[in-house]
């Protein structure tokens, strides 16, 4: 047990002490990024595929934000599941009251039953795009966006190599539901290993209209679970990168209860298992962050139990450096971001003593959450999306099994819970 003890802490310092390399690369990135802003005359003509099912909290919010943007040719084309989703009549409303006359709400006709809703959605649009628009740039029901958001996410594009460009999402670190802080603090992880990876973000995401025709990605849609995890090796085979932007990392404000964070990353965790070119990678990252900390919390009550005082020190003194360790990077990467959330106008999140707290409780719990949520993923089958269900048999191998209409009574009892 003693060396089994010295293994252990020589693991989690080194852990930590990687994970503090990666922290610092992601956030010299951030401080030595420079905007790029193309004049209005260089701004290719975009379209701006927005894909709903259910009405997300701050719908009303990413609506008004889409079309008030500070780019001289786009449109923004709405798909709503269906036109009794909550969803259908929020966005006409939202378009009427604005008075806005380059946006397109439509239903989905056509429910394939062999891909996702979602890459329905966008098939149905890209495939009925003029070759007016040189770019197709996609976002979610949850992000709201800051006027130069499309301006920013187009702009890099005219780099021959850079195929696509995209930003990530960044949780607000308080809330009153736990679920809320463990994916903040999960979150804050997986920004970092998306940006290191070269993952895109389909929340906010920008791809040459060429680029989509001429790589087959198109057809990779139409038989797929994830429109997004995938793009990284389809480009890198065609020679292209993908660009993270880092003023569109966007504040997401919604709140999560910790069964639905469950959910959402069970589903997380099998499009990784499926699409992600780096899982591998992903599984070792996961099991040091959980397998190599429980473990040593297991081996400190053995030795707590048995009076065994000296490993009892040892480990206590190993795991408590490593989760105060994990604390700091949170709090670093925190305060690495707050300049870009105050450069889109929003007001920065003060992080109180007990809500830093919190955070330090969260680390374990995320850890423990995490490891549940993988676990699970690697039995699944089907997956379930916003009462959708799918049958999983492989990455190409896509079932829509049970679909029904979205409907007003699916939607969570607190309006601010992510659905």
């Amino acid at each position: 047990m003693e060396e089994l003890t010295i293994f252990l802490s020589k693991s989690l310092l080194s852990w930590l002490a990687i994970q503090v390399c990666l922290a610092l690369v992601f956030l010299f990135y951030l401080h030595l990024s420079q905007r790029s802003s193309l004049p209005d005359e260089q701004l290719p003509k975009t379209a701006v595929i927005l894909s709903l099912r259910g009405a997300d909290p701050f719908l009303s919010e990413c609506l008004r934000s889409l079309l008030a943007q500070n780019y001289p040719q786009y449109n923004l084309k709405l798909v709503v599941d269906s036109q009794t989703d909550p969803a259908w009549q929020i966005a006409h409303d939202t378009v009427n009251q604005l008075g806005a006359t380059n946006v397109e709400l439509n239903y989905l006709r056509v429910i394939r039953h062999n891909c996702s809703l979602k890459c329905s959605a966008l098939l149905q649009v890209v495939s009925e795009l003029d070759n007016s628009y040189e770019v197709v740039a996609f976002v979610d029901g949850d992000t709201v966006v800051h006027p130069n958001w499309l301006r920013e996410l187009v702009s890099p594009l005219s780099n021959p190599k850079i195929g696509a460009t995209t930003g990530n999402r960044w949780y607000v670190p308080t809330g009153k539901y736990w679920g809320s802080l463990v994916r903040y603090a999960g979150n804050v992880s997986t920004v970092v290993q998306m940006f290191l990876f070269g993952i895109p973000w389909g929340g906010t995401l920008a791809v040459k209209t060429e680029v989509l025709r001429h790589t087959g990605m198109l057809e990779m849609w139409g038989k797929v679970l994830n429109e997004d995890l995938m793009m990284h090796k389809v480009l890198k085979k065609h020679g292209m990168q993908i660009k993270f932007v880092p003023s569109l990392i966007m504040v997401n404000r919604e709140e999560c209860d910790l069964l639905g964070l469950i959910d959402h990353l069970k589903r997380l965790f099998l499009y990784s298992r499926l699409y992600h070119p780096q899982w591998i990678a992903i599984v070792g990252d996961l099991v040091s962050s959980i397998l190599f900390p429980t473990t040593a919390i297991v081996l400190l009550l053995i030795s707590l139990w048995f009076e065994q005082w000296e490993l009892t020190n040892q480990l206590f003194r190993s795991y408590s450096i490593y989760t105060l360790g994990l604390l700091l990077i949170m709090l670093m990467l925190e305060l690495g971001i707050r300049p870009v959330i105050v450069a889109q106008g929003l007001p920065i999140t003060k992080l109180s003593p007990g809500a830093v707290l919190k955070m330090a409780i969260a680390i374990p719990l995320t850890q423990w959450v995490y490891g549940l949520a993988m676990l699970s993923s690697l039995l699944r089958s089907t997956v379930k999306w916003r009462g959708a269900i799918y049958r999983v048999q492989g990455p190409w191998n896509i079932r829509l099994i049970e679909y029904q209409a979205y409907d007003f009574l699916d939607q969570p009892v607190d309006s601010k819970i992510s659905l």
